[in-house]
């Protein structure tokens, strides 16, 4: 079989892209913290607005959502993402 130096470029480009999708273990547990963060938050939020605060729930949702995209950024930046 015949490669060209294309052909090589291309193979090798494709592999480091491969690699560079996969998160490492150290990311996969902050990415899994910031999910629990996030749950634990709206289910507080839950317990605020089945208590009558519906603008506090409603902060507090955003604010979870808000709090995982900086934890999932901070795991990403760390793995050089």
């Amino acid at each position: 079989m015949k490669f060209t130096k294309a052909t090589l470029v291309a193979s090798a480009a494709a592999m480091s892209l491969g690699l560079a999708a996969c998160d490492g273990p150290q990311e996969e547990a902050m990415e899994d913290q910031a999910e629990a963060t996030e749950t634990a938050m709206e289910n507080e939020a839950d317990a605020m607005e089945e208590a009558g605060m519906e603008a506090e729930a409603d902060a507090m949702n955003e604010a979870a959502d808000e709090a995982e995209d900086n934890m999932e950024e901070a795991a990403d930046e760390m793995d050089g993402m």
